[in-house]
């Protein structure tokens, strides 16, 4: 077999220096024929061994005959079904070729995005846990947007992943940018779209920014994979080597990490996120005039215990509404309820678990009223009935009055003795 090398030299001693084919014979130690199939030869030569067989050829109209039937079979109940006798890797390699026969090939198309077109929005869950208070550590979402033509990316940990906060992170972000993408992208996220269908929040978040939301395909990542690899820049460049405080200083730290986090250029765009944002920015849809619904809200009869319970946490409410309907509204920051249009308890939100938040005046006020309950209660008891002319009436026993009428409500017993 010619080496490279040699055909490339007695291409260049016959072509470039005219040495004659019997002089380059000499001086390489070839044989003629060798010389002239190199000068006949526009193409390097290529080393190929002769194709061997493998152990997995004899096994294969079987392997084709299940995944004709079962395309997506998997390898190990295959190798049992036609008795493999050998390790699974080269039946595994031979599956990975033959099976996309059968079960198709989804390919990817390239997609391109106009400005203000679309924001993909996700939730990561950054594995570390971070102190809320009370002694608690806890798991958080983020919720995570990207836009699809500028790159431009932005993040904020939110309390939980019911749909009321989930809505107030996507208000927070956009009010950041400024105005409204036109598409909002999720996966099936449950308090979004979990049914294939947009949930009712969701819908009512979006008619009131004039957007809308599309849910990606059930099972396909890809969809959005913009925010699905920032999801992954986050877990790579922004969480090693921090600690936090409390999600308000994991906030902070990630506020300051995305300001250099899109000021880098993105290969893709050839550009900075930060600086095509304007672009972006000019083709959205204006803010709304008004706030869209978000936050966790309902509406209670307030109990004697006067307190509410949002997202497993207690509230204490003013006690002078018991039995009264109250609406009861949280963001992430602050919990508020409503009587009657009147504020009647507000507090800082807990993002702890089973916890219980009483406002010193409402204890207060609770024991007031208690206090006045017990007294009016001496009050009634010790009270004298008064005759019209205005002189006390006694009060006479009960007992008095079935002597006076002769009966007798506990009668002896008869029973034998």
């Amino acid at each position: 077999m010619l080496k490279v090398e040699d055909w490339a030299e007695i291409r260049r001693l016959h072509r470039a220096e005219g040495v004659p084919i019997k002089e380059i014979s000499r001086r390489l130690g070839v044989a003629r024929n060798t010389v002239l199939a190199a000068l006949n030869s526009d193409r390097p030569p290529v080393f190929q061994r002769a194709p061997r067989g493998q152990v997995a050829d004899a096994y294969e109209p079987q392997m084709r005959a299940l995944l004709q039937e079962w395309p997506r079979m998997p390898a190990p109940v295959i190798a049992e079904r036609i008795g493999w006798p050998y390790s699974l890797p080269p039946l595994r390699k031979r599956l990975a070729l033959i099976r996309p026969e059968y079960v198709g090939i989804d390919p990817v198309d390239r997609v391109t995005y106009q400005p203000g077109e679309v924001a993909q929005c996700d939730l990561w869950f950054p594995e570390m846990r971070v102190p809320v208070g009370a002694g608690q550590q806890r798991v958080l979402p983020v919720l995570v947007m990207t836009c699809g033509f500028s790159r431009f990316l932005s993040a904020v940990m939110i309390p939980s992943r019911q749909a009321g906060d989930i809505l107030s992170g996507m208000w927070s972000l956009i009010h950041g940018i400024g105005r409204v993408p036109k598409t909002l992208v999720w996966d099936r996220e449950a308090a979004i779209g979990g049914t294939g269908k947009v949930t009712a929040p969701a819908a009512a978040f979006a008619g009131t920014l004039a957007t809308r939301i599309r849910l990606a395909p059930p099972r396909d990542p890809e969809f959005k994979g913009l925010v699905e690899r920032n999801n992954q820049y986050l877990e790579s460049s922004f969480l090693p080597g921090r600690l936090f405080a409390s999600p308000a200083d994991f906030n902070r730290q990630l506020e300051d990490w995305l300001t250099r986090a899109n000021a880098r250029t993105v290969r893709a765009i050839q550009g900075r996120p930060v600086d095509l944002l304007e672009t972006d920015y000019q083709a959205m849809v204006p803010l709304p005039p008004v706030v869209p619904p978000i936050g966790l809200s309902s509406r209670i009869r307030l109990g004697r215990d006067y307190y509410v319970r949002v997202d497993a946490v207690d509230y204490s409410v003013d006690p002078q509404v018991i039995g009264r309907f109250v609406d009861v509204t949280a963001s992430p920051e602050t919990v508020t309820v409503f009587c009657d249009g009147k504020v009647v308890a507000r507090h800082e939100r807990s993002w702890a678990k089973q916890q219980v938040i009483t406002d010193p005046v409402h204890a207060a006020t609770a024991a007031k009223m208690r206090e006045a309950l017990t007294l009016d209660r001496q009050r009634r008891q010790a009270a004298v009935r008064h005759h019209t002319d205005g002189h006390p009436v006694a009060l006479r026993a009960l007992p008095d009055y079935d002597a006076l009428f002769g009966v007798d409500f506990n009668p002896p017993s008869t029973k034998a003795k």
